[in-house]
């Protein structure tokens, strides 16, 4: 349980719903800002405005996936107030206070860094990765489906990298009837791939491999479906990039080509944000308890 502690959400989106949802029912004293707008009430949750004394009042700070911006604008789905988050907000943080986001850009690893405060990215965590690629590689089938006129069963589809969400939508892919080529760069991830039952390929390669391909998912966040791949494309084969913004497709000149190419970050917010929101739940209560219990057994 999370008797005694006192957490506050700043900003969110529909997941974090699912989140503010668990630590309510784990006893946890939770305070919300940046939730004004929302259709029904939070049951047992108190709605409050961001200033430096609800900081100071907080042993876990919950902010959203994307975290804040370099100007310490931080999103919400729930409110049309301006959040932003200043040094001092964070400066009022006590000492023991746990922070957690999504993932964070340098602005707030910075504060947190100047003012020793412990910030978690949950989006890092296997445990987290590993389930969200579930709904990344449901809501990638969609767009394909949306933007193809030929079956996913049969067709002959290509996945650049295999990390955690790379795995998932060559398996996925597989599971529904799909020919699956997958793009590595390392030895092991070559090995794995063929004996999955796949094709693997080294993506230095690409451009000699995607000759029939229909369908390029890809999962690396680095330029690689370049304008010489796109050239060996069918006009009607499709590029789906779940790799963070900017994603790792030129899209100009897939746009050139005609070739239709979907930047496609976040999906598990989008597709399925009660299962993404629950996923995220679980690993942050089970970490913040894990937290303050070692901190206990340390006094």
């Amino acid at each position: 349980m999370l008797t005694g502690l006192t957490i506050v959400f700043l900003g969110g989106d529909a997941r974090h719903l699912e989140i503010i949802g668990k630590c309510t029912e784990m006893d946890a004293t939770v305070k919300v800002a940046g939730y004004d707008q929302l259709k029904q009430p939070l049951p047992g949750v108190s709605q409050e405005k961001l200033t430096s004394d609800l900081l100071g009042e907080a042993d876990v700070l919950i902010l959203p996936v994307v975290g804040c911006d370099e100007n310490g604008v931080v999103s919400t789905s729930f409110s049309e107030d301006k959040l932003v988050l200043r040094e001092e907000h964070v400066a009022a943080l006590p000492k023991h206070a746990l922070i957690y986001t999504g993932l964070a850009k340098p602005y707030l690893i910075k504060l947190c860094e100047k003012y020793n405060l412990k910030l978690n990215q949950v989006l890092d965590r296997d445990e987290v990765a590993i389930y969200n690629s579930i709904p990344s590689a449901e809501g990638a089938l969609m767009i394909a489906m949306q933007n193809t006129d030929i079956t996913i069963h049969g067709s002959s589809c290509s996945v650049l990298g295999m990390g955690r969400t790379g795995f998932t939508m060559a398996k996925t892919l597989q599971g529904i009837g799909a020919h699956v080529r997958v793009g590595v760069r390392r030895k092991d991830h070559f090995a794995r791939a063929e004996e999955m039952g796949w094709k693997p390929f080294l993506t230095t390669d690409l451009a000699d491999e995607v000759s029939g391909i229909d369908l390029i998912f890809n999962t690396i966040p680095t330029m690689i479906i370049t304008a010489q791949v796109i050239s060996k494309l069918s006009p009607k084969a499709v590029i789906v990039d779940l790799a963070s913004a900017p994603g790792g497709t030129d899209f100009r000149f897939a746009e050139k080509r005609g070739i239709k190419a979907i930047l496609a970050p976040g999906l598990p917010g989008i597709v399925a944000p009660r299962t993404a929101g629950m996923i995220m739940a679980n690993c942050i209560c089970q970490s913040v308890l894990e937290e303050f219990k070692t901190r206990g057994d340390e006094q």
